[in-house]
């Protein structure tokens, strides 16, 4: 078993304010893989310190954008070097499977530090103006000390996201992780430690929920920036509401993939399927809901179960494993609490439906299709956040769009058809906020990303997630 004893805040590896741990479980083994320091209300107040410090009195705020970028590239090249150790580490504390904690966390992680370190060199942070009374300048400023709080699903590429905006903004950051994922935040914390940032730009603090809320609480912290469960988020928001902090909320989602009647499905289905169950359906943007057209739902059902059934399901660690455990036995009973529901709902069972029987131990789900789904299940609304998909009909391409957008969430989807200016027209009518036209992905690691409706509040990547992190300040004369 790993053990850490320390935490890396302002800059300085330095021994926690008390005693208290957090053990790392696997999802395979079921076993304790790691043990860490769980930071304390002191621990908080020492980092926001440190930050705010840096914010105020440091050279960090002063630096060109050119020289943070640089840093950013560092960063970058810091994970590279050890992309492997970290693929490694994020598949053992969260069940990734192997092959997408190197491409799907790491790899879009470097992707994304890359896209912040450009836009250092292009953002204008000072623009001379024509006003009504004469000259005015608008200077775009840091926002202050920043507050990341990062879910377990996706950690390193959430944290390099709040990280490389933050850094080319100039503020100042305090990283919480999620007490399920700390190790990938610990080897993290490493290579910032190698870049040579002033002190108290970045600190690392993992810890549980209630912690976590003293940091979103803090009076020294003027902006959160928060990723996960909707039920979080409005307790972010509605905390950074009474205190009147800046925040953006990445929340959760039920995406909708809507395939057209002309659709290729044997062309579609191998690009739609790592986007339904990617990170063993541990990812807010999968596209979980599946709309077919009624003329072709059978034909699609069958597509779809084929594709399903050849999903490899078992130890994270395998290269060729599709589909590993979820991150814990919480998760697990929550995927399987939702199938049944859909069974009770009346929807039918294709494929999957329960526990592996060759898997006696780890938190495994079967890879589940529901068919005979009407939006109105639950299945079909609510979140399961596991290997489970619904396939629903529809009659006419109005219909689709209105199921597609009958939902409390707005953060992705994807319309699958042989005419691309067909599929532009259908995904200009959906309201969310990334949508795929026959693609793979439907994020672009530097464009804006973030939902509509219950999906959150606000973007990350791109220029507007620097903007996340400034402020605009106007002077006149």
């Amino acid at each position: 078993m790993d053990k850490h004893e320390n935490l890396w805040i302002g800059g300085e590896w330095i021994a926690p304010a008390s005693r208290q741990t957090i053990d790392v479980i696997s999802p395979f083994t079921e076993e304790v893989i790691a043990r860490v320091p769980e930071a304390s209300a002191a621990d908080i107040d020492r980092a926001v310190g440190a930050a705010r410090q840096a914010m105020d009195e440091g050279p960090w705020p002063h630096l060109s954008p050119r020289e943070r970028g640089e840093k950013i590239r560092a960063l970058g090249a810091g994970i590279a070097a050890r992309a492997q150790d970290f693929a490694e580490v994020i598949t053992r504390e969260m069940g990734s499977p192997a092959t997408f904690s190197m491409l799907g966390q790491v790899g879009a992680s470097l992707m994304v530090l890359e896209s912040f370190a450009a836009l250092a060199e292009r953002i204008e942070f000072e623009e001379a103006r024509p006003g009504l009374l004469g000259p005015t300048l608008v200077r775009r400023l840091p926002v202050g000390v920043a507050a990341g709080i990062i879910p377990w699903n996706v950690p390193l590429f959430i944290s390099t996201m709040k990280l490389g905006a933050a850094m080319v903004a100039g503020a100042p950051i305090v990283l919480k992780p999620a007490p399920e994922t700390p190790l990938d935040a610990i080897l993290l914390a490493e290579v910032l430690d190698s870049i040579d940032l002033p002190r108290g730009v970045v600190s690392i603090v993992p810890a549980g929920r209630e912690t976590g809320e003293l940091l979103v609480r803090h009076p020294g912290v003027d902006k959160v920036s928060f990723t996960g469960s909707t039920a979080g988020g409005r307790r972010v928001a509605a905390i950074c509401g009474e205190m009147l902090k800046r925040c953006t909320l990445e929340l959760g989602g039920k995406s909708a993939a809507i395939l057209l009647d002309d659709v290729d499905l044997p062309a579609a289905l191998p690009l739609l399927m790592p986007n339904a169950i990617m990170n063993n359906g541990q990812a807010c943007l999968s596209q979980t809901r599946i709309l077919a057209p009624r003329a072709r739902y059978a034909e699609v059902v069958d597509a779809l179960a084929q594709e399903v059934l050849s999903l490899t399901v078992g130890d994270p660690t395998d290269p060729t494993t599709a589909v590993g455990p979820l991150v814990a036995a919480r998760q697990r009973d929550r995927a399987l609490g939702y199938i049944g529901i859909g069974r009770d709902e009346g929807a039918r069972v294709v494929v999957g439906g329960g526990r592996p029987s060759h898997l006696p131990r780890g938190w495994f789900v079967e890879p589940t299709l529901f068919a005979g789904v009407d939006n109105a299940m639950r299945i079909a609304r609510e979140e399961s956040f596991g290997p489970v998909l619904v396939v629903s009909p529809y009659d006419a391409e109005c219909a689709a769009l209105r199921i597609a957008n009958d939902s409390e969430y707005g953060l992705s989807g994807s319309v699958w058809t042989r005419d691309r200016e067909r599929g532009l027209a259908v995904a200009r009518r959906v309201r969310t906020g990334t949508l795929g036209v026959n693609a793979m992905g439907t994020m672009d690691m530097s464009q804006p990303f973030g939902g509509f409706k219950a999906s959150g509040i606000g973007r990350e990547c791109g220029p507007e997630g620097v903007a996340a992190f400034l402020e605009v300040q106007t002077i006149v004369g």
